[in-house]
């Protein structure tokens, strides 16, 4: 079957069959729980077979918070799904007011290689929860996952409610030549806007799930030996090819000597010898790679920058510079450039003449810190005291903001995203205000200014 002849399906299908009930829509999302449950030992081999995830993982960082999104939502759509009634102005009176949660139809969900399960699978729940058709394009980069996820798909749902179209860029681009109702993308900024480009044909309403560099501040009030062990955690899990991984580090020039020391002496304790240990992740592609072996280039590394070909040793880079070549692109790769601040309005100011991040995070014990970072810079979301777990969360919305991404998903948020918010006013028809009809006269302007107040 073509892409063309997959979409006319999933459109006439949605046309025919419109809306499915919320009961079919939890019988649907059970159905697709119990063979992730079935499948966990597949899943997570694929994982390991893309980007060399150790099962504990790929269970952590996908299959266990697909699972857990799965349960969410099965748990709360009723209440998500039902009208919600809404107070009605006097000049409408007599009248009652509420919001209708409908499904847009058929949409797109382009995701990335880095957590190939989870940000297809995480979406595409909320698509189906909302009512809507879904053809889902997981990333080439992941093979041995996205062949996977087709056949789990393939299992759970008609062609016609639900598949996965397999591919590269030709089958990008034949998707993104079609009409679809809603798109939801993640991955880089490049392929976001060709993205954004095509929806404008149709006016397709989309979500861009971006990155950027996200910075992490440390100031010289913060707990070090925790701020060490949050920060290695961040920056090395999946060899820092998280969208939300610590880019970069912003510390108070008094703590740095000895925070560096402790994420070195983090590392050396999660992983040993990481290029030796079957547990670290490897970098997608050797391209990939490449590009980040290149970028610590003539740069000073205070510990790892070494590789095997297709792994990289976790790095810290010291006495970075904002000029400096690894600083002008998101790095996406388990390397840690160090720059240090003498006050906390200088790191502030130098984060927010740049573009807005994905992710943002600051380890402090004064709360005057963390009032001034929060209001004075603008980004997707984040944590204090803490790296990455913020998207742990299916009651936080998930996002970018800016060049970062547009749009929040996550819980609730995901529902909200695929659903269109129908307005209805329901009018009585006993009862009719004469002054809201022409032709109209000074006794009826004073009587329409009395309503509107």
């Amino acid at each position: 079957m073509t892409v063309h002849e997959l979409v006319v399906l999933q459109r006439n299908s949605f046309a025919r069959n419109h809306p499915y009930s919320v009961d079919e829509r939890i019988i649907a999302l059970e159905r697709l729980q119990e063979i992730i449950q079935r499948r966990e030992g597949n899943i997570c081999h694929a994982l390991q077979q893309d980007l060399g995830k150790c099962p504990e993982e790929g269970y952590m960082t996908e299959v266990g918070m697909v699972l857990s999104e799965i349960r969410h939502f099965i748990r709360h759509l009723h209440r998500w799904a039902a009208p919600k009634k809404v107070r009605t102005p006097l000049v409408l009176f007599p009248a009652k007011s509420r919001i209708l949660s409908e499904p847009y139809g058929v949409v797109l969900i382009m995701a990335p290689w880095n957590y190939p399960f989870l940000l297809t699978m995480a979406p595409f729940i909320g698509a189906l929860a909302a009512g809507n058709h879904a053809i889902l394009k997981p990333s080439n980069y992941a093979p041995a996952t996205s062949d996977l996820m087709a056949r789990i798909i393939g299992e759970c749902f008609p062609a016609e409610q639900a598949a996965v179209v397999l591919g590269g860029r030709t089958e990008n681009q034949q998707l993104l030549d079609e009409h679809f109702d809603y798109i939801f993308f993640t991955g880089g900024v490049t392929v976001g806007k060709i993205v954004q480009e095509k929806a404008a044909k149709y006016l397709t309403p989309t979500t861009l799930e971006l990155g950027g560099k996200s910075p992490c501040i440390v100031d010289d009030s913060a707990d070090i030996k925790l701020a060490a062990r949050r920060i290695a955690f961040g920056k090395a899990l999946n060899a820092g090819q998280t969208c939300v991984a610590p880019d970069y580090l912003l510390v108070h020039s008094d703590v740095k000597k000895k925070l560096l020391k402790e994420i070195a002496a983090c590392w050396q304790e999660f992983y040993g010898n990481a290029l030796e240990n079957p547990a670290w992740p490897q970098m997608i592609s050797p391209r990939h790679y490449a590009r980040a072996m290149e970028l610590m280039d003539k740069e000073i590394i205070y510990c790892g920058g070494i590789g095997d070909g297709i792994r990289i040793a976790p790095t810290i880079l010291d006495r970075v510079t904002w000029a400096s070549p690894i600083m002008q692109e998101e790095i996406f790769a388990p390397i840690l450039p160090v720059i240090t601040f003498d006050r906390l309005d200088e790191a502030i100011r130098q984060i927010a003449v740049r573009e807005k991040p994905l992710a943002l995070y600051l380890f402090t014990n004064r709360a005057s810190a963390q009032e001034k970072v929060l209001s004075r810079i603008s980004f997707g979301g984040g944590c204090i005291n803490d790296t990455i777990m913020h998207l742990a969360s299916s009651h936080l919305p998930f996002g970018g903001v800016g060049m970062s991404g547009m749009g929040k998903y996550h819980g609730k948020y995901t529902f909200d995203t695929f659903s269109n918010q129908k307005a209805v006013l329901k009018k009585s028809r006993f009862m009719d205000f004469s002054f809201r009809y022409p032709p109209y006269s000074p006794a009826k302007l004073q009587k329409i200014k009395k309503f509107l107040k």
